[in-house]
């Protein structure tokens, strides 16, 4: 099988609650996304999607995830799509970086992969571990009462997994996150989560604060690898590092600077399934409990990052987050759906679901 042609599309996904705001001052109301559809001789579809949150939480931005596979796709055409190794070898000759656009081609060629031996990715990954996983709901930053009767409005949906975002003054957050934990009960898991908005004192202020609180993570205090690392050994907290963990590398760095306790593994941050497998499977190892999502996306991005969950252990998972739930806009019929805090990975061929064209438009650029 090869790769006939290469197939960029742009739509925009909005926030469902309007405003979704996190530290230093980021607010998020719509983000274009970047979807690719690989045609190849055989006459398959391979579908993926990149959708950075912005163009200042990370290294990436939507207008560089297109035209980073403009790039790369006409080293692509006439490759096996299935073959994943080469795909990457050919990726990372053409374009260094830009993992996240790269994740795109990665998870169309998944889909590919899967399509073409009639597996679900979930098993290609490794097998089915969990028939359903639990959801987590990221909370924006605002006043303690406005998170406090957020909270209170996601629980009635069955949700049990927070995300609260804070990053601001740190005795304003403590006041947050305490007015979350007196809401809920035994069973909800509280993660604070700065999004590396604190300077190193306010962390160290921070930590203080929140460590007598029951049931609180804290994830990514600051900005860097090191500045984490400082809080990290100054604290009791369950600690979550995202941002700051960039590849296989600063992965075992901080792990073996006792960095941490689980890890947030954006799929879109590693490349793709490719990278996140590889990521996943050496956490697991490492004993940490892990994240599972991405930067932001709609069913594409969701399908993905609900087969990564079913196939990673459940006492391995922290929670996982399905994004469609927090846009307006679906490809894929709002495919696959979560149920009163619960998520589930499709059991078709490839990603298990399908696109609706219509709703992408004509496509940016084509390369054949």
């Amino acid at each position: 099988m090869k790769i006939r042609k290469i197939e960029v599309y742009g739509y925009h996904l909005s926030y469902r609650e309007g405003a979704y705001v996190m530290s230093g001052n980021q607010v998020v109301t719509r983000l274009p996304s970047t979807v690719v559809r690989i045609t190849t001789d055989a006459g398959l579809e391979g579908w993926g999607e990149a959708c950075p949150l912005g163009p200042l939480y990370l290294a990436a931005h939507a207008e560089g995830a297109r035209a980073a596979i403009f790039q790369m796709a006409p080293v692509l055409i006439g490759a096996d799509p299935v073959n994943l190794s080469a795909v990457h070898v050919l990726m990372n000759a053409a374009l260094r970086g830009h993992g996240y656009a790269k994740a795109a081609i990665d998870v169309a060629c998944w889909d590919l992969l899967g399509k073409s031996t009639g597996q679900d990715v979930t098993t290609l990954l490794g097998g089915r571990l969990q028939d359903s996983f639990p959801l987590y709901k990221a909370v924006p930053l605002g006043p303690a009462g406005a998170m406090r009767e957020y909270v209170l409005a996601c629980k009635q949906q069955g949700i049990q997994r927070f995300q609260l975002k804070i990053g601001a003054d740190p005795h304003e957050d403590a006041d947050r996150v305490r007015q979350v934990v007196e809401t809920t009960d035994s069973g909800d898991w509280i993660i604070a989560d700065a999004n590396g908005g604190w300077c190193l004192q306010d962390a160290m202020i921070g930590a203080r604060l929140l460590e007598p609180m029951q049931r609180v993570f804290l994830e990514e205090p600051c900005k860097t690898l090191k500045e984490c690392l400082h809080v990290r050994r100054h604290t009791n907290l369950p600690m979550v590092l995202d941002e700051v963990i960039a590849d296989v590398n600063t992965l075992l760095d901080a792990f073996h600077e006792n960095g941490m306790e689980a890890v947030n593994l954006k799929i879109s941050k590693f490349g793709g399934l490719t990278g996140s497998k590889l990521v996943r499977d050496i956490a697991g190892q490492l004993g940490l409990r892990m994240t599972i999502e991405d930067t932001w996306g709609g069913d594409l991005v969701t399908a993905a990052v609900s087969h990564l969950a079913a196939s990673t252990k459940a006492e391995k998972t922290l929670t996982v987050s399905f994004m469609n739930d927090w846009t307006n806009e679906h490809i894929a019929g709002y495919q696959p759906r979560s149920e009163k805090g619960v998520g589930a990975a499709p059991t078709g061929p490839g990603l298990g679901v399908e696109i609706d064209v219509g709703e992408l438009g004509e496509p940016l650029f084509a390369v054949a």
